[in-house]
């Protein structure tokens, strides 16, 4: 009896979870142990230590055990993929089927096409384009923003998987960021400024203009090449991130030394002083020549 327990604890040391369908020869031993209080439910038939039940990995491990044909979608997408550091411990999936999840799931019936379903090791999870827009509906351009910073999406890529989820409530929004998005910002900030320079005509910019600096490829928030203009945006991550501050610090006496006129902006200041920020970036073009 000992020994068929101690294959359970085996398991779930291997696996992190155990499934009652699978080892049928098990199923007494888990029963006890549940009892017992040393195992408990992740969600029905599937089975973790109590210690490591909570854990969102294991939730997931659980869920897609439990339902194979379950993609990860949402936030646990982002998490597991281009986002690791997005808060949020409900395990959200797609599921082409109903199915009622205990509390720590939430779920959307809908079959993700396969064409935008990636696997990462065990899960199947929607692709990064599809993951960014799913996340529009709580997050905004925020997710969108996050896929074209690390490189996991393209803008084509997420018009793509745009056109292939067509019909979805929500899409008219989705649709929207996506035009917002044409300039390939890298925050809601960049979105901002972006947003201000189109409206004022302001034209020859590049977002997230690559330039080599001091040996070094550097990425402008808005750079103007020709003309050596530089706009910079300093969100919070700025203000917390110690190395953050002092690496933009070294970039811009490279840039300074390297030629380039070198404005910087505060979400407050592009929020609160749009006009100010505009006559601020007129005034530096025309110190390089461009005419209006």
């Amino acid at each position: 009896m000992s020994s068929l327990q101690d294959e359970v604890r085996r398991l779930v040391d291997r696996d992190a979870v155990v499934a009652r369908a699978d080892h049928p020869s098990l199923v007494g031993a888990i029963g006890r142990m549940v009892r017992a209080g040393e195992l408990v439910a992740v969600v029905p038939g599937v089975y973790s230590s109590r210690a490591r039940a909570p854990e969102r990995l294991v939730r997931a491990t659980a869920l897609v055990v439990r339902q194979p044909d379950a993609v990860l979608a949402g936030p646990t997408a982002a998490q597991l993929g281009f986002w690791p550091g997005l808060r949020g411990e409900t395990v959200t999936y797609a599921l082409a089927h109903k199915w009622r999840a205990p509390p720590g799931f939430s779920g959307s019936r809908r079959t993700v096409p396969p064409e935008l379903v990636v696997q990462r090791d065990r899960f199947r999870l929607t692709c990064p384009a599809l993951t960014a827009l799913d996340l529009c509906d709580d997050l905004g351009g925020d997710g969108i923003d996050q896929a074209l910073r690390t490189r996991t999406a393209t803008l084509p890529g997420l018009h793509h998987a745009l056109e292939l989820t067509g019909g979805r409530r929500g899409n008219g929004v989705r649709r929207a960021l996506l035009l917002d998005s044409r300039d390939e910002p890298w925050s809601a900030a960049e979105r901002v400024c972006h947003r201000l320079l189109r409206s004022a005509g302001i034209v020859g910019w590049k977002a997230n203009l690559p330039v080599l600096v001091s040996g070094r490829r550097r990425y402008l928030d808005v750079g103007f090449r020709h003309l050596h203009v530089a706009i910079e945006i300093d969100g919070r991550l700025h203000e917390r991130d110690e190395h953050v501050f002092e690496d933009d610090r070294w970039r811009q006496n490279a840039l300074v030394l390297d030629g380039w006129l070198v404005l910087r902006f505060t979400w407050r200041m592009l929020v609160e002083q749009p006009d100010e920020v505009l006559e601020t970036i007129r005034q530096a073009l025309a110190i390089r020549g461009a005419e209006f």
